[in-house]
C-alpha cells in the first residue's frame, strides 16, 4: 500500500521519501513521487522548496525513462504539472532547466492516455508563463499533426490541445501550418461540445488562427460540423444564456473574422451581435478583466470602418461607459495583514489601471477616427482632455501609446486644434513625450505634431519654439520610413505660409544634401512630402528669391532629378509646380532661363499626353512671362524664340477647359509681336 503525507507537511522534514525517490526500487521510488506529489499540492511555499533542492532533474529523468513502469512516469508528469502550477517564477525555473522540450517529446511518443493527458495539462499550465518556448510547438510539423489527432481521444484532450494551440499561435506561418493540418475543422467539431471548458480554449484558438490572416479566416468563416457553419455556431455562443466569458469570447472571434475581411461590416452578425455584445460588456457592472478585453476588442472591430464606429458611439451610452474606465479605483483591502500580499495586491491594482486606462484610449481613438461629431461628443465627455494629458506622461509605456493614438485621433478635428487642444496646452507633453520615445509612440506622437503644425492650430508657434525642427530633421535621418514621412510631413505643415527665417532655419538644418536622399527615398510619400516641403519653402516672392540666391543650384539640380527619373505623373507635377514657384519669383527667375535643359523639359511637358503635367508645365510659362514684372519683354522673346508661344497656339484648340484656360492666360501675357 503507499503511505501519504500530510498536504501541508515540510518537505524538510521528509528527507527520507526525497532519498527514496532517487532509488533503483521503482516502489520506492513510486512511493516517494507520490508522497512529493501530495506534499506541493496548493502550497506554493513547498512547491518552491522542492523545486530549490533539485527534485525538478531527477522527475524530469523519470518521465523520459521510458524503460520505467507508466504508471511512475505518469506519476512524475502529475507532480511536475503540480509545480507548474506555482507562481511566475516557479514556473520560469521549470522552463529554465528545459522541461518542455521533454514534455512534447513525451506527449509525441506516448502510448498511454493518463501519461499523454497528464503531459497536456503541465505543458498548459506552463505555456500561461510569458517567456515559455510556446514555438517549439511549430519546429516539428509531427508534433502539430500529433496533437490534433489527440484530441477526440478525452474531454482532457478537448481542453488542452487548443489551449496549447491557441498559445502558441503566433506568426502566420503558425496560422498556416494549423490551417494546412486541419485545425479548423477539428476546432470547427469542438465548437459543438457542450462542455464550457472546450468551447473557451476552442473559442481563443480560433481566434488567433484567424487574425490578420485573409485566407485562415476565409477558411474558418465557411467552414461547418453537422451542418452548422461555424460563424453562426459563434454568434450562438454570443447569447445572453451562456457566462459572459463566453460571449466574449466568441465576439473577440467575429472581430478577427471580420477584420480579416471574411464577414461584412454591415453582416448582421457584426452589426446587431458583436457590436452590441461588447457594448455591453464595457459596462461598470462587469469583472475589471472582461470590461478590459471588451473595450479593446470593441476598439479593433471599429477602427477602420465608419458605419461601425457611429453605431458604436449612439449605442448604449457607449461614451461615459468607455469614460468610467478612465476613473476607476481599485477597492482598497484594510484587513490584509500579508505584506507580501498585500505588494503582490497594490501591483495587480497598478496593472489594472494602466490596463483600463489603455483600453479606453484605444477605444476612444478608433471611435473618433473618422465623424467629427464623434470627436465632438468623445472630448466633451468629462475631464476626457486632462486624461489624455496625464496619460501622455504615465509610467506606463503602453498607456502612453494609447493616450498618443487617442490624441492623434482627436486631433483630426480643425475645431478641436483651435479650442480644447490649445485650452489644455497637449503640445507640451506631446513633446516632451517624443524626446527619447521608443519608435512605436515616436511614430504616433509625431503623426499628431503633424496635425499640430497644421496652419490653423495655435499650437504651432509655441511648438516651433521648443525645438520642433530640430527634431523633425533628424526624424527625417531615421531608418524607419513611417518616422521619415512623418518628420517631412511636420517639417512641410512648418514650412506652410511661415516666416522667412522658420523657412531659413529648415533649409539649414535639414541640408540640402539630405533633401537630396529624400528625394531619392524608396517610400513614395516621403518623396511627395519633400517636394511639398520645398512648394511651401518656395512660396511669396520675397523668400523664393532669397532661398533661391541661397541655394538656388541645389534647388534646380533636385527638380531636374525628379523630372528626369522613372516617377509617376503625381511626382513629376509637383516638380513642375515647384518650377512655377521658382518662376513666381522677381530674380529666382533667372535660374529657370538660364538653364536650357529646364527650358527644354518644359516643352516637353507642355505636350505630355498628362493633362495635369500639361497644365503645370504652362502655369510655369505664364509665372516667367508675367508683362506686369520687370524683365518680362526679354523673357517673353526668348521663350517665342525657341518655340514656347507656337506650342501655346496649338494648345489653345484643347477641348479640355481648364488646360484652354491655363493656356490662353499665357499667351494673353506674350505682348503683340
Amino acid at each position: 500500500m503507499v503511505s501519504l503525507i500530510h498536504p501541508f507537511m515540510n518537505v524538510e522534514s521528509c528527507r527520507s521519501y526525497i532519498d527514496k525517490l532517487y532509488s533503483t526500487d521503482t516502489q520506492k521510488c513510486h512511493e516517494a513521487i507520490i508522497c512529493l506529489k501530495n506534499s506541493v499540492i496548493g502550497s506554493n511555499r513547498q512547491k518552491g522548496s522542492v523545486i530549490s533542492q533539485g527534485v525538478v532533474t531527477r522527475l524530469m529523468q523519470l518521465l523520459g525513462d521510458t524503460n520505467l513502469p507508466v504508471e511512475l512516469r505518469t506519476e512524475a508528469a502529475v507532480t511536475l504539472g503540480s509545480l507548474a502550477k506555482g507562481t511566475e517564477a516557479h514556473v520560469k525555473q521549470l522552463i529554465d532547466v528545459g522541461i518542455v522540450p521533454l514534455l512534447l517529446n513525451s506527449i509525441l511518443t506516448s502510448e498511454d492516455t493518463k501519461l499523454t493527458e497528464a503531459c497536456l495539462r503541465c505543458v498548459c499550465s506552463i505555456f500561461r508563463h510569458p517567456s515559455a518556448p510556446v514555438e517549439l510547438i511549430f519546429h516539428d510539423t509531427q508534433l502539430v499533426t500529433h496533437l490534433l489527432s489527440l484530441v477526440m481521444h478525452s474531454i482532457t484532450n478537448q481542453i488542452c490541445v487548443p489551449t496549447i494551440l491557441g498559445t502558441a499561435t503566433k506568426t502566420v506561418d503558425h496560422q498556416r501550418v494549423l490551417c494546412e493540418q486541419g485545425a479548423v475543422y477539428t476546432l470547427a467539431a469542438l465548437l459543438c461540445s457542450p462542455h464550457y471548458p472546450v468551447l473557451m480554449p476552442t473559442l481563443h484558438c480560433l481566434a488567433n488562427l484567424c487574425y490578420q490572416n485573409p485566407r485562415v479566416a476565409t477558411s474558418v468563416s465557411t467552414a461547418s460540423f453537422g451542418g452548422k457553419a461555424v460563424p453562426e455556431v459563434v454568434v450562438g455562443l454570443m447569447s445572453r444564456d451562456h457566462p459572459t466569458e463566453m460571449q466574449l469570447a466568441a465576439a473577440r472571434c467575429l472581430t478577427y473574422l471580420h477584420r480579416a475581411g471574411s464577414i461584412a461590416a454591415d453582416d448582421p452578425k457584426i452589426l446587431y451581435k458583436t457590436l452590441p455584445c461588447l457594448v455591453v460588456l464595457c459596462k461598470k457592472d462587469r469583472p475589471c478583466e472582461e470590461r478590459i478585453v471588451a473595450a479593446e476588442t470593441l476598439a479593433y472591430l471599429t477602427e477602420v470602418d465608419t458605419e461601425l464606429q457611429r453605431l458604436a458611439s449612439i449605442s448604449n451610452h457607449l461614451v461615459p461607459t468607455l469614460a468610467d474606465l478612465l476613473h476607476y479605483q481599485p477597492e482598497t483591502n484594510n484587513n490584509n495583514n500579508n505584506n507580501n500580499n498585500s505588494t503582490n495586491t497594490a501591483l495587480q491594482d497598478i496593472q489594472t489601471v494602466q490596463d483600463m486606462k489603455q483600453a479606453a484610449f484605444r477605444a476612444f481613438a478608433s471611435l473618433g477616427a473618422n465623424d467629427e461629431d464623434i470627436r465632438k461628443k468623445i472630448i466633451e465627455t468629462d475631464s476626457l482632455m486632462e486624461n489624455i494629458v496625464s496619460g501622455l506622461q504615465d509610467s506606463s509605456p503602453k498607456v502612453r501609446l494609447a493616450a498618443v493614438r487617442c490624441l492623434h485621433s482627436l486631433s483630426r478635428s480643425v475645431q478641436q486644434l483651435r479650442t480644447t487642444f490649445q485650452d489644455h496646452s497637449v503640445w507640451k507633453p506631446l513633446m516632451q513625450l517624443l524626446q527619447g520615445a521608443t519608435d512605436d509612440i515616436l511614430s504616433v506622437a509625431s503623426s499628431t505634431l503633424c496635425n499640430l503644425l497644421l496652419d490653423f492650430s495655435p499650437s504651432k508657434e509655441p511648438i516651433l519654439e521648443s525645438g520642433a525642427v530640430d527634431l523633425l530633421c533628424n526624424l527625417t535621418r531615421r531608418p524607419d520610413p513611417a518616422l521619415r514621412l512623418n518628420g517631412i510631413w511636420a517639417l512641410m505643415n512648418m514650412a506652410f505660409q511661415a516666416e522667412q527665417k522658420i523657412k531659413s532655419q529648415i533649409l539649414n538644418t535639414l541640408g540640402t544634401d539630405q533633401i537630396f536622399r529624400l528625394l531619392s527615398d524608396p517610400q513614395v510619400d516621403v518623396l511627395m512630402k519633400t517636394l511639398g516641403l520645398l512648394r511651401n519653402l518656395l512660396s511669396t516672392k520675397p523668400h523664393i528669391d532669397h532661398i533661391m540666391g541661397l541655394h538656388g543650384n541645389q534647388i534646380m539640380q533636385a527638380v531636374i532629378l525628379i523630372l528626369e527619373g522613372n516617377h509617376s505623373a503625381e511626382v513629376k507635377e509637383q516638380a513642375l509646380c515647384i518650377l512655377a514657384n521658382i518662376g513666381d519669383g522677381d530674380s529666382a527667375k533667372d535660374y529657370i532661363m538660364a538653364n536650357e535643359d529646364v527650358l527644354k523639359k518644359l516643352q516637353d511637358y507642355m505636350m505630355h499626353s498628362n493633362v495635369k503635367l500639361q497644365i503645370a508645365a504652362i502655369f510655369c510659362i505664364s509665372n516667367l512671362v508675367w508683362k506686369e514684372e520687370s524683365g518680362s519683354a526679354e523673357r517673353q522673346a526668348k521663350l517665342k524664340e525657341i518655340g514656347v508661344y507656337r506650342l501655346l497656339q496649338q494648345l489653345i484648340m484643347t477641348n479640355d477647359t481648364l488646360l484652354f484656360d491655363k493656356v490662353k492666360t499665357a499667351m494673353d501675357q506674350f505682348s503683340e509681336a
